[in-house]
């Protein structure tokens, strides 16, 4: 097909979609075809435009209203998370917990601006007023969860206060399983490279026998707090501290190492959760368009030997996981310009010449939704999607003068998504750091974001 022709057949396929600012429930509802499954990956194309978190959060919505979606795991770590889930479903504190005092404000590592924004704290409000009522209780509600390993530390303390609760002579063992360790939890970056340029053995075989004395406990300790609500959480630290020991030891080996650790660590925290959550269980993901998107579609399958959960999810669960990436051609996004570095507001720049965001820009629709799936997509239109093409990827670093080299891998989108969400021009996220609940927290509460 000429490119005049591919332009065409895109505008003809392309399902238009009104302002976000008309409404969730109409912008959600062309997505209603992707309901039926029980894994449903929704994308970004960076970590910091606002249109990419507003239709995530609609889409989940109506996910989660007429499609019985239960889960909303994230890209993020485990503990600020769950600090989350337990103000939207009002999960009770564990004994001796008293609210405000017991508990920081989170999402405090770098980079803030990725989940404490306005759009995040929108969601967030939503479903906790979602919960409530539609009568929902922490056993049934509708929870939120982080599937990151980055949170060593926090996870390393969570668990010695969750035993604490729970078995006094275990949560002394893990102070000193722990001990070693914690002395690198602000820089784990630095034990990784300790352990490759020194004599420093590693911690490994202590986080790992932490987390088998935890498990041979499972019965005992799921008959104490909810019913093994607070076990589950102590095991999901556990769990994450001795996959956090080894990717920050294999960080400075083959990139491909780290990455596939973590995104394993990503599937099985999926995993444990949707059999935690019970067999009917779904989960929707949210996470950056590399990691949602199939791997074996994309530079980093083909050429780089990486993995991510959308593959995962793709090889476990066939045609009941579908994703939906979000791509953009210009605006402003919300990034640093290096690691740890200060947030700025960033002028994007248009896409460059023979990529996919080039291709959706030529038809001039200002937002839509395409089907990539087989038996839904135009056939000839779908066969010229399946040339390898340039894609952009913006995380929370972003580079524009060295765009091509820091930002584009290749794709073949049809088989990295089932479905795109495009906006021709896009904004920044809205970063916050002293905004207020929507509603009153209540006694014993802490809103997660902090004051």
């Amino acid at each position: 097909m000429s490119p005049s022709k591919v332009t065409q057949a895109l505008k003809t396929c392309a399902v238009p979609l009104p302002p976000l600012s008309d409404g969730g429930e109409a912008f959600a509802q062309h997505f209603r075809d992707f309901g039926d499954c029980k894994v449903l990956l929704i994308g970004d194309a960076s970590h910091g435009t606002s249109e990419f978190y507003r239709a995530r959060a609609e889409i989940t919505k109506y996910m989660i209203q007429h499609h019985g979606f239960k889960i909303v795991a994230a890209e993020a770590d485990w503990p600020d998370a769950e600090a989350v889930d337990r103000y939207v479903r009002r999960r009770p504190r564990m004994p001796g917990e008293s609210g405000q005092a017991e508990q920081e404000p989170v999402f405090l590592r770098f980079p803030t601006w990725m989940w404490r924004n306005l759009e995040v704290q929108n969601f967030v409000e939503w479903l906790r007023r979602y919960n409530e009522e539609e009568n929902l209780g922490y056993k049934d509600g509708v929870g939120f969860y982080g599937l990151d390993l980055y949170s060593m530390g926090t996870s390393m303390n969570a668990v010695i206060k969750y035993l604490d609760k729970v078995d006094s002579a275990m949560a002394k063992r893990a102070r000193e399983r722990y001990g070693e360790l914690m002395n690198w939890a602000e820089d784990p970056q630095e034990y990784g490279l300790g352990v490759l340029l020194t004599d420093l053995k590693g911690y490994e075989k202590e986080v790992t026998a932490m987390l088998k004395d935890m498990l041979a406990k499972r019965l005992e300790y799921s008959a104490h707090l909810l019913n093994g609500e607070e076990f589950h959480s102590g095991e999901q630290n556990a769990r994450l501290v001795a996959d956090a020991e080894r990717y920050y030891k294999a960080m400075y080996y083959k990139r491909e190492k780290s990455w596939n650790l973590r995104d394993n660590h990503m599937f099985e925290t999926l995993v444990r959760l949707l059999k935690h959550r019970g067999q009917h269980s779904k989960a929707i993901i949210w996470a950056h368009n590399s990691h949602i998107g199939d791997a074996r579609a994309t530079s980093m399958g083909l050429d780089g030997g990486e993995l991510n959960i959308g593959q995962l999810c793709k090889e476990a669960f066939g045609t009941a996981a579908l994703s939906i990436g979000c791509s953009t051609y210009t605006g402003t996004v919300a990034a640093a310009s290096q690691w740890d570095g200060d947030l700025q507001i960033m002028n994007v720049s248009p896409a460059l010449p023979n990529s996919y965001e080039e291709l959706m820009h030529d038809t001039g629709i200002p937002s839509f939704m395409l089907d990539l799936r087989e038996s839904r997509c135009d056939k000839r239109l779908r066969e010229e999607l399946m040339k390898r093409r340039l894609e952009r990827f913006i995380g929370v670093i972003y580079r524009p003068e060295t765009e091509r080299a820091s930002h584009y891998s290749s794709a073949i989108l049809p088989k990295q998504f089932d479905g795109l969400t495009w906006f021709d021009k896009t904004t920044a996220v809205k970063s916050f750091e002293t905004h207020q609940p929507q509603t009153p927290v209540e006694f014993d509460e802490t809103w997660p974001f902090g004051l």
